[in-house]
Formats: C-alpha cells, structure tokens, sequence
C-alpha cells in the first residue's frame, strides 16, 4: 500500500463506447485503493444555456470538488459536446470549484502508443525503458493524436499547462504508475493557465 495522498478523480470518457474501460479502471481502484471516485452521470443539460451557465453547472454541480480530472480517449471521444464541457470545466477556475488537474490516457481501441510526459519524475518512473525524449509542435501533436480532443491539442501545446498523456497499457500492467500520474497531476495543477480561448462544443460530431 502506497502512502501517496488518494485525490477525488472525475472520469471523463464517451459513455455508450467506453463504459468497459471505465468500468475497469474503478475495478482497479476498487481493488488497490488509488483515488475516490468523484464521478457521476452528466445528465441532461439545455444546450440553449449560455456557455458560462453550461460551464458553472458541470463544475458545481458535477465535477463538484474533484481535482483531478482523467480523460480516457477512444475512438469517438474527441467529437462529444459532453466531454468538451466536462474538460472546459474541469480548466476553469471557478468562484466555488477550483481548476483541476488534468490526466489523458488513450484507450486500446484507437491504437495509439504516443505518450507525452510533463510532470516531474515522471519520466524515470513511468517510462524507464526510454532512453531519449524529443519535443514536439502542436502539428505533431495533432499527427500522433488523432483522436484527441481538439481542447487537450491546445493545451499540450500550451508551456503553462501541465498534461500528461499515457497509454491506458501502463496502468493495466502497473497500478502504482496510475497512483503516480494522479498525484504528480494534483501536485501540478495550481500551476496550469489553461488554454480555454476555443467555444464549447455545441453538438456532438
């Protein structure tokens, strides 16, 4: 048993594709006690609402006082209104809800084995079997994440917010790397000025 501080975790994720894996990932909690499960359903909301009021609803009302928030990205993630809001939420710093952390992790289903590291000591204990590390623009962002929501895009190719993207395969063979991102996301979070200069999505596509 880790003594790392558990933080509350909202999950973010397409619901009618990926409930599988988020389904496992609170299977793995359940088992090895990582963070508390701060997530809830979305539920209906107006579209018509004013994107401040959409983005008050979901940091107040849903995300509520989690501070870390994981994203899992499958194969239609990126085009889903509800997961744009959740993000844009999640970045905003909020009278009553702060900012949170941030985490990526790409599913299997979109076969992606790119990874982007930006928290310390992450390098060494998630990734030890790398032995270089390149720095790369926001087009190749784009190149090796195509699946990727566009608001995560920007951020990780924004130098003050802190995002790291890992292949869901770490966590699966190794909790502990799950127990590392989560509070190496916490501990970087205050940190972050998020890139929110992009509209909320409006429909999905």
């Amino acid at each position: 048993m880790s003594n790392v501080t558990k933080h509350r975790v909202f999950i973010s994720y397409h619901h009618a594709n990926d409930q599988a894996y988020k389904n496992e990932l609170c299977r793995l909690n359940d088992l090895y006690d990582v963070f508390i499960d701060a997530s809830v359903d979305t539920g209906d909301i107006d579209d018509d609402l004013s994107d401040e009021r959409i983005r008050q609803k979901i940091r107040d009302e849903y995300l509520k006082n989690s501070t870390v928030t994981i994203l899992l990205v499958g194969t239609e993630t990126k085009g889903r209104k509800h997961v744009d809001w959740e993000l844009y939420s999640s970045m905003y710093n909020g009278a009553v809800n702060k900012q949170s952390g941030i985490l990526v992790v790409n599913l299997p289903t979109i076969y992606c084995e790119h990874f982007t590291a930006t928290h310390p000591k992450e390098k060494e204990t998630v990734y030890p079997e790398v032995t270089s590390w390149v720095s790369i623009t926001e087009s190749e962002y784009q190149e090796r994440y195509p699946y990727m929501p566009d608001r995560i895009i920007d951020n990780l190719a924004n130098p003050k917010a802190d995002i790291s993207v890992t292949p869901w395969s770490k966590l699966e063979t190794d909790i502990e790397n799950l127990r590392f991102l989560i509070d190496a996301t916490f501990k970087d979070k205050d940190d972050c000025e998020y890139d929110l200069s992009r509209p909320m999505r409006r429909r999905n596509s």
